[in-house]
């Protein structure tokens, strides 16, 4: 099991009824349900698909300062320089809005700051360069909104500065020409959940007037889109609009360097949806900035030589493969630190090391968080000062977390599922504790578990077929508060476990009655999977069509994968009859032959109980424990036997037996000498002619 606990979805009966009525299919139903829409007419605006902005973008504070200042540098013939960020959203707003000023004849420069040589934001020495080259107007984009004392330096070399931002704010603002940020607590606009570059499309929208908002939506809605779902931001409302048109215009595209993208990634021709963005283009485009190389994907999105494009989506593949084999690396050494934690440093995980690189760390404390359902905190430590990357698990706001321990801190930015932070290494064991206290404050003191979010499992098996998982893209684009949907399927069985991809993943066959299914796990041996042929499993996966040679078949891409929860027949029988002893009620001589236990087989369950309790405890899922009991033994009735040893050494006052939700706590109790087993009542009325068994 990946997961400790699996919170899964129980959709309302009545509402997955009436949307099936309406014509929605029975996995697309479900989903509806388990995320609240209960009529036909509630799934119709949550599946909408709109076409258009709708909102005016002179709307946000301050739009109408920026428009006005960059509108007079380009009547002008001023140099504008555009500062960026480094990463996906940075860059894309850095091409987008560079594209369009250099489409109005506007002289352009262009800075993104190398992650490790120049950190995160503006700086002096950054400002004076682009001074010195003759910028007198600076724009920024998905950065800024916390760079005051910067933007005091720039004013004082007489470069003006618009900020332009998606990041939590602080008191007071920056005194610039303009500072757009939805986030603004004066700020009007409706919607608060823009990425940098939706800031930046609304800004040239606003440049461009009323009259070519549809075709500058046209021209700059993929790039919009990649960088909207490379920042995670929540999927709803404008968002939702930004990353729909985007998909749909990515195959024509006016930018070369998607298209050269799209190819070396091997996706040229085939469908692209939000997931391949998340997990295959904007993990590539990032590499460049992580990797201290930024320019060269904004160099890719910005050129129009095919040539040169092709050259430049290569060497970023190639990039993020050396990202890849760095980010292993330091996963391997966090959890080596992690497990050294003592427990009541492990509700916010903080890590550092002087070997870590710096630009990878963030992508890492994501990993964390999700492996450990906790907020994960990576520094980069070195000559005594130390650079984090954090990020969010549960709802947790990092912005506040952090400016609660903002007296341990040189600086932090962000917003409140990621964000960035220096600290000094002495600080770093305060902070540890700290942050640790205000997440169990949050949590109302609770220890975290790592959780999976299911949104409801799946009743018959023969409802999942290709043309079902297909109707499901409706939902699309997945993102935060609209994640891709998690299903599972209880009390399947493993036919088949094989490892593919040079050994890195497993194909399985699963089945569930007369219904058969190919799975794949990623990164995943059979170790980590721990499934055997013939085991009962839950599973839980995304639904999935895959294409092979030519072939498309339905297919689980499998999340995890524990021993079923749910029982067999049998073993829903075995539980009965074993309950009906207990309670006294009548038995046939048949089931009372069944129940019989010798001494001996009581003693091979109570030693293999001693040999659990030894290395580790008995604690977990019910029935994982009892079908493992019963291994110890064998024979046809070895569970049924298993489930009786265990009433029978409760009722001794041999062990306790407790129960909470759908996990077994079994303590041992100390030795008392001799105890007489066929003293218990459950045994006592089994006794008969064939009483010598005992």
């Amino acid at each position: 099991m990946k997961y400790e606990k699996w919170n899964i979805g129980a959709p309302a009966q009545q509402a997955v009824d009436l949307l099936r009525g309406a014509g929605y299919s029975p996995l697309l139903a479900s989903v509806l349900a388990a995320r609240g829409v209960a009529t036909a007419e509630d799934a119709a605006v949550f599946l909408e698909r709109e076409r258009a902005l709708s909102v005016s973008p002179l709307l946000m504070k301050d739009m109408d300062r920026a428009v006005a200042r960059i509108q007079r540098a380009i009547a002008d013939g001023e140099t504008i320089a555009v500062f960026g960020d480094y990463d996906v959203d940075g860059i894309t707003s850095t091409v987008l809005l560079l594209d369009y000023l250099k489409g109005c004849g506007a002289n352009c420069l262009r800075y993104i700051p190398r992650r490790i040589e120049d950190g995160y934001g503006l700086s002096r020495d950054a400002i004076r360069s682009l001074r010195e080259q003759g910028a007198t107007l600076m724009i920024t984009v998905d950065c800024g909104i916390t760079g005051n004392e910067e933007i005091a330096f720039a004013a004082s070399l007489g470069l003006d500065v618009v900020v332009t931002d998606h990041h939590e704010c602080k008191d007071p603002l920056p005194d610039a020409a303009a500072v757009v940020d939805p986030h603004r607590a004066d700020c009007p606009y409706p919607f608060k959940h823009l990425a940098g570059v939706g800031v930046a499309l609304k800004l040239v929208l606003a440049l461009g007037g009323e009259s070519r908002e549809d075709a500058l939506f046209a021209r700059y809605c993929t790039l919009a889109a990649i960088g909207t779902v490379a920042d995670v931001m929540r999927m709803e409302g404008e968002n939702r609009t930004i990353v729909r048109c985007g998909l749909e215009a990515l195959p024509h595209t006016d930018f070369v360097g998607v298209h050269a993208l799209l190819k070396e990634a091997g996706l040229l021709g085939k469908p692209i949806t939000s997931i391949q963005i998340g997990f295959v283009l904007s993990p590539r485009i990032n590499a460049a900035g992580r990797m201290g190389a930024a320019d060269l994907a904004a160099d890719l999105l910005e050129t129009d030589d095919p040539a040169r494009a092709e050259e430049l989506a290569k060497a970023l593949c190639d990039l993020n493969r050396e990202r890849q084999s760095v980010e292993q690396a330091i996963c391997t050494d966090a959890v080596t630190q992690i497990e050294e934690l003592p427990a009541e440093e492990r509700s916010a995980l903080v890590l550092a090391s002087e070997n870590w690189h710096q630009g990878v760390v963030g992508i890492v404390a994501s990993r964390l968080s999700e492996k450990y359902s906790c907020p994960s905190f990576m520094i980069h430590l070195q000559d005594g000062c130390g650079k984090g990357s954090c990020r969010s698990w549960g709802g947790f706001n990092l912005f506040s977390a952090l400016e609660s321990c903002s007296d341990l801190l040189e600086g932090f930015g962000g917003h409140e599922l990621a964000a960035g932070f220096t600290i000094r290494e002495e600080n770093i064991p305060a902070f540890r504790a700290r942050m640790n206290r205000c997440v169990r404050s949050s949590m109302d003191g609770e220890l975290p578990v790592s959780s999976l979010e299911v949104d409801t499992a799946v009743t018959c098996a023969g409802d999942m077929t290709l043309e079902g998982a297909e109707e499901l893209s409706a939902l699309e684009p997945y993102g935060a508060g609209n994640p891709r949907p998690v299903f599972a399927l209880l009390g399947a069985t493993v036919d088949s476990v094989q490892r593919v991809g040079q050994g890195r993943h497993l194909k399985l066959r699963l089945s569930k009655g007369m219904c058969h299914f190919d799975a794949i796990f990623f990164s995943v041996d059979e170790n980590e999977c721990g499934a055997e042929t013939g085991e009962r499993v839950d599973a839980a996966f995304h639904l999935q069509a895959n294409t092979f040679r030519g072939s498309t078949v339905l297919q689980l891409q499998l999340l995890d994968l524990r021993p079923s929860l749910t029982p067999s027949r049998h073993e829903a029988e075995a539980m009965a009859l074993c309950r009906r002893c207990r309670e006294g009620e009548e038995l046939t001589a048949q089931e009372m032959g069944r129940l019989r236990t010798s001494r001996e087989q009581f003693g091979v369950y109570w030693t293999a109980l001693e040999r659990r309790a030894r290395s580790g405890g008995i604690e977990g899922a019910e029935l994982p424990i009892l079908r493992e009991l019963a291994a110890v033994s064998g024979g046809n009735e070895s569970f049924l036997r298993a489930i009786l040893s265990l009433s029978v050494f409760s009722e001794r006052g041999l062990l306790s037996v407790r129960r909470t939700d759908d996990r077994l706590f079994v303590h041992l109790q100390p030795s008392r000498g001799k105890v007489d087993l066929f003293a218990c009542p459950y045994l006592a009325r089994l006794r008969g002619p064939s009483a010598g068994t005992n």
